[in-house]
């Protein structure tokens, strides 16, 4: 049986990619690597330091000077910029609204998917992000593209932001995620697309270990 295999999970926002692909880690073994929270924490960087977000050059050369990390915990995956952890601060409301427009830039996201695909080299773990699949882990043996709908995925976010403490409403939420749609699916630079070989999955109807179940059956008719 083969072992050690990359899975590569793409979706939109609220689809629930984060939690049931740590699940699904967990269960295998294997090392889960949220592309999405590397992102947030150099949104949150250049928000501090007051970075020109639509300016790809600044942005770029943010990521130079700047070390993030991903580390298990027993609460989750742990998000360290410059060696401070942010794991909560980079899910605050001003991140969220503004993460799509750092992550549009071409010149930046070269340098994180080189990042990204240093971390996944050795296989043996579960990316999940908006372009794993078709630039990431373009050579995974098992690829996923999940989704829900607006209005599921709203809803999700929404009991999250609650337990966060977070306020919002699910008006505000769903106008949030069809927006950063959008912006994600027709950006110029690695846009949200279902890749050519990846498996649809719709989480709508599914809870978090039903979807996470579905995946490990599908890992392993890819290992059998």
């Amino acid at each position: 049986m083969k072992k050690n295999i990359q899975i590569a999970i793409d979706g939109p926002a609220g689809a629930g990619k984060s939690t049931i692909a740590k699940i699904a880690a967990e269960a295998l073994g294997y090392t889960y690597i949220d592309t999405g929270a590397m992102y947030r924490a150099l949104t949150l960087k250049a928000l501090k330091e007051n970075i020109n977000l639509e300016d790809a050059e600044s942005v770029t050369n943010l990521l130079g000077k700047t070390d993030i990390t991903l580390k298990p915990s027993e609460n989750g995956q742990l998000v360290f910029l410059d060696g401070q952890d942010v794991s909560q601060e980079i899910r605050s409301n001003e991140v969220t609204s503004n993460v799509s427009k750092v992550a549009a830039h071409a010149t930046m996201r070269e340098i994180m998917v080189q990042r990204q695909q240093e971390m996944a080299k050795l296989g043996g773990v579960v990316m999940d992000g908006r372009d794993i699949g078709t630039a990431v882990l373009t050579d995974a043996e098992l690829k996923l593209y999940m989704s829900a709908t607006v209005e599921e995925r709203a809803r999700r976010r929404y009991e999250d932001n609650k337990q966060r403490g977070i306020v919002s409403t699910i008006e505000q939420l769903q106008e949030e995620i069809a927006l950063r749609d959008k912006l994600d699916s027709e950006r110029e630079a690695s846009p949200l697309v279902q890749a050519q070989d990846a498996i649809f999955l719709d989480t709508t109807e599914l809870s978090i270990q039903q979807a996470a179940d579905a995946i490990l059956k599908l890992v392993s008719e890819r290992m059998a």
